[in-house]
């Protein structure tokens, strides 16, 4: 039985080789594997957040229409993300590409260790709420009750975080 279609927010980012390719590349594995990316925000760049001896990272939010469910969408994710030559060496570390499962429509999920939607720390991190802001404003995070611009407008975080 096909699930409906749940409109997924993403953020897409990496700081090793071909930066903008590497986005362009996920967005359209994306496309072709996940769904159909509905909307794309600007590219950010961002320094290193958490191990920050390391190149600064580009950040992109995309909008994904898709009829996986929630863990199909992120074994899909973890898919792309080796295709494009993803190494998971250190939490935080340099990497080609990252793809993280921002909102999957107004879904709360709690699966140990292996999914956490919304994700857990966006309304800390200027990097994911600045360009996530820029295509979702409207949305609502299904736990803080707020928009994602009302979120995004008052962050603590003092990352930089740059349009391109």
């Amino acid at each position: 039985m096909a699930l409906e279609h749940t409109i997924a927010y993403l953020l897409l980012g990496g700081n090793l080789g071909d930066r903008k390719k590497n986005l362009e590349l996920a967005i359209q594995l994306l496309n072709e594997e996940a769904g159909t990316v509905s909307a794309v925000s600007s590219i950010y760049e961002t320094a290193a957040w958490g191990v920050t001896e390391q190149p600064d990272f580009l950040n992109q939010a995309v909008q994904l229409e898709t009829n996986l469910s929630p863990l199909e969408l992120l074994e899909k994710i973890l898919e792309i993300e080796q295709k494009l030559g993803r190494i998971r060496k250190e939490k935080w570390g340099e990497r080609l590409i990252d793809i993280d499962l921002i909102l999957f429509g107004d879904e709360i999920i709690n699966i140990e260790n292996r999914l956490q939607v919304p994700h857990p720390q966006m309304q800390n991190r200027k990097f994911v709420m600045k360009p996530l802001a820029e295509i979702a404003p409207n949305v609502n995070h299904p736990l803080l009750g707020k928009t994602i611009l009302e979120i995004s407008e008052n962050i603590s975080d003092l990352l930089e975080v740059n349009k391109l």
